[in-house]
């Protein structure tokens, strides 16, 4: 029987709902599911369904190891730039990685972030339709519909920076966006790229306003500093460099950057104090060769990590100062001796332990969403757009606390500009950012000079900021299941 995700809730995963964009194309049970009235029909539900979507965020779908939520998004947007390196061709998303995914519609890689995000937006129109109704307290009202608009607004961000053309800061960018989905009934074509960007902001500014003096339990949660960190993100990308700016300030207030002394203890634990947002996988929920540490970590023994491991771009690192902290993250030698990795983990050089998982053998590391350390490199790189004296100040304020040698930069201009941007690389790697960044300031890939191989890449090493491939297709399956989304240029 053909059934329409869309309207049900899959009771397994606590009221996640697993529609795709448009109607889904699988076939299932009727009987794993209850109406949506019913499963949210109080806020203990709506509760519940507020741990599912934020539970979908890090579970994989169709048993495929490689299909792992946000995790997996994460590091498909840092394979296609340049600064994390292949050195074997044992990895996931190395079609990615050689840039073949990115032409073909029917590709795997193209279909996972479309269908992962796709499916957060339906779970959280769910509940943004579902609180009205609900029985309960306004005050739990408003903390699950402000969560759940957050998380519809980021995703549709992914979406529209995956899958659209760049945007062009004072343009009309009337070029074609993706779907906005608002209603889980909701069959459309694309918005233009202005019009997501639109809907967007209003979810943002309605969360801000819902959820203003929330006290989350913890990072896991999504609170005002975190609606304000993705208004300081989207702002960035517009090039509205002074809301960019604004936003970041303020969603940084009161918070302040980890010590020296743990940045290099493995990325692994979301309690950190300069985590924002972040996943925390228990053992009960572990995705065991699943799970981000089980892709983007050097101590757990899978066969991805111990043949593959992940690298740095070898001209990044070697500008990176010894006194800099960050430098600690990789071995130029990859040999990782503090680790005692055993004799099965094949050595590469510049190999990266940013992100630790547990242990060899269990592969859970908690995934960061966001950081204090973005907000400062956003506010530093809007204020050097805008010409004001007070970016490279900001700069140093962050770089500092990495590395007690840095001395407050001279430059100006564009030369402010890109020793952020440098920064910015250096800071977020592995993070997620690099193919977005490289997207959104116009910029050529370019891999050449560095240890990128050039068998492993497909002979891809540099890719010009006019190549269709920076806009990735649409799945083909989506086309063929509504004839409303028109394809990118193939």
């Amino acid at each position: 029987m053909k059934i329409n995700l869309s309207k049900y809730i899959m009771v397994a995963f606590s009221a996640l709902l697993l529609g795709s964009c448009s109607s889904d194309f699988l076939d299932q049970s009727p009987t794993q599911f209850v109406n949506e009235a019913d499963a949210l029909k109080d806020t203990d539900a709506l509760y519940g369904a507020l741990n599912g979507l934020h539970r979908s965020m890090y579970i994989r779908y169709n048993d495929d190891q490689g299909q792992m939520g946000l995790g997996g998004i994460m590091q498909q947007m840092d394979v296609a730039g340049e600064d994390l390196v292949y050195p074997a061709t044992n990895g996931w998303y190395l079609s990615v990685y050689n840039w073949t995914a990115q032409e073909s519609e029917n590709s795997a890689e193209i279909k996972f972030p479309w269908r992962t995000l796709y499916r957060a937006v339906r779970n959280a129109n769910g509940i943004i339709n579902s609180v009205a109704a609900a029985k309960g307290a306004q005050e739990d009202k408003d903390i699950v519909e402000g969560q759940a608009l957050l998380y519809r607004a980021f995703c549709h961000f992914q979406l529209v920076q995956i899958y659209a053309k760049r945007y062009v800061p004072g343009a009309v960018n009337s070029q074609d966006g993706v779907p906005v989905i608002l209603n889980s009934s909701d069959i459309v074509g694309r918005s233009s790229v202005e019009d997501v960007y639109k809907r967007i902001h209003e979810d943002l500014d309605k969360a801000v306003v819902l959820l203003n003096g929330y006290g989350r339990p913890n990072n896991s949660y999504l609170d005002a500093s975190v609606a304000n960190g993705l208004k300081a993100r989207v702002n960035l990308v517009q090039g509205n460099w002074a809301l960019a700016s604004d936003f970041a300030v303020k969603a940084r207030a009161g918070k302040v950057l980890m010590p020296r002394e743990e940045y290099a203890l493995g990325f692994n634990d979301y309690k950190n104090k300069e985590w924002m947002w972040g996943s925390h996988v228990i053992e009960l929920q572990t995705e065991y060769f699943g799970n981000f540490g089980a892709y983007m970590s050097r101590n757990f023994a899978s066969t991805v990590i111990r043949s593959c491991p992940k690298a740095i771009n070898s001209k990044l690192y070697d500008q990176i100062p010894t006194t800099d902290i960050r430098s600690a993250l990789f071995d130029k030698t990859g040999q990782h001796t503090a680790l005692k990795l055993s004799s099965a983990f094949v050595k590469f050089p510049y190999t990266s332990q940013k992100f630790l998982a547990v242990s060899d053998s269990d592969s859970r590391c908690d995934i960061p969403y966001m950081r204090v350390a973005e907000m400062y490199l956003i506010e530093a790189e809007a204020k050097a757009k805008l010409g004001q004296p007070g970016a490279a100040q900001i700069l140093y304020d962050l770089v500092v606390k990495r590395d007690p040698s840095y001395v407050l930069s001279t430059n100006t201009g564009q030369a402010l500009v890109d020793e952020i941007w440098f920064q910015r690389r250096i800071e977020l790697w592995g993070e997620g950012f690099r193919f977005f960044d490289l997207k959104r300031t116009n910029s050529a890939l370019d891999r050449t000079g560095a240890n990128h191989n050039s068998t492993f890449t497909g002979g891809v090493l540099s890719v010009p900021a006019t190549d269709k491939r920076w806009q990735w297709l649409i799945p083909r399956d989506e086309i063929n299941a509504n004839p409303l989304v028109k394809q990118n240029q193939l």
